[in-house]
């Protein structure tokens, strides 16, 4: 009798990938606000059973419409820091411009006033700047307030804030400082506005400032505090005048 040889029946059916294992890898990768299930069995939370090809087609269709909206409100925040700091910062001057410059002497007035401390504000006019851009024109004008500015930043500690506040003026935040040391700074940042010249074109000149000094009070508001500043400035622009009158007349 003869025995037929007997073989071991190959197994014919492919081994697939789990679809479950797939999506799940997706959605470790994905930050959805909970730990992404790991288990290849269950997709956030459902059963494998429940796994339809419907199902499993769903939940990618959200986890990428949810990617979506993240990148999209990332682009719109950023677009917004980016129109703020636009909003904040002077037109031809890149320092912080009277709006954010107003802003933030209130925030230092309230500092000081919770915890007693003492700041004080620098209030700088820049002399004859009108003549300036009658002789030279209104690029050289604009040269000199961009030396002003690097002048005035060059000197200035972090903790400090320059400003422009309009024109030919410019505004100083000496934090943790009382009058006494704003005064002494104040002519220290005067003396370097002059220390080198305004180079423009064929244009040679050197440019000087004159600045008033006040100490923020309690209680007091940031439109106060300029005015009171403001004044200080126009006592000492006045005060430079008189000579130069006097040495007129005599003439």
């Amino acid at each position: 009798m003869k025995i037929n040889e007997t073989r071991p029946v190959r197994n014919t059916t492919a081994q697939r990938r789990n679809p479950a294992s797939a999506a799940s890898a997706y959605a470790s990768s994905s930050d959805l606000g909970g730990a992404a299930p790991t288990d290849s069995a269950s997709v956030m939370g459902i059963p494998e059973p429940e796994l339809t090809p419907k199902v499993r087609q769903a939940i990618m269709t959200l986890m990428q419409e949810v990617e979506s909206l993240r990148a999209e409100v990332e682009r719109v925040n950023s677009r917004l820091a980016h129109m703020e700091r636009l909003a904040d910062e002077d037109t031809l001057v890149p320092i912080p411009n009277r709006r954010a410059f107003v802003r933030e002497m209130g925030r230092v007035i309230s500092y000081n006033d919770r915890y007693d401390t003492v700041s004080s504000l620098v209030y700088f006019d820049l002399n004859n700047f009108k003549a300036i851009n009658d002789e030279f024109g209104h690029a050289t004008g604009d040269a000199a307030l961009l030396h002003v500015a690097g002048a005035l930043s060059d000197n200035l500690r972090e903790s400090d804030m320059l400003g422009r506040l309009g024109g030919d003026e410019f505004g100083v935040i000496l934090s943790h400082t009382d009058a006494d040391q704003a005064l002494v700074k104040g002519r220290q940042l005067a003396q370097a506005i002059m220390a080198t010249p305004v180079e423009h074109g064929a244009a040679k000149f050197t440019i000087s400032a004159s600045y008033g000094i006040t100490t923020f009070k309690k209680g007091q508001s940031a439109q106060e505090a300029m005015e009171a500043a403001d004044r200080a400035m126009y006592a000492q622009k006045n005060a430079l005048k008189k000579p130069a009158l006097k040495a007129a007349k005599q003439q």
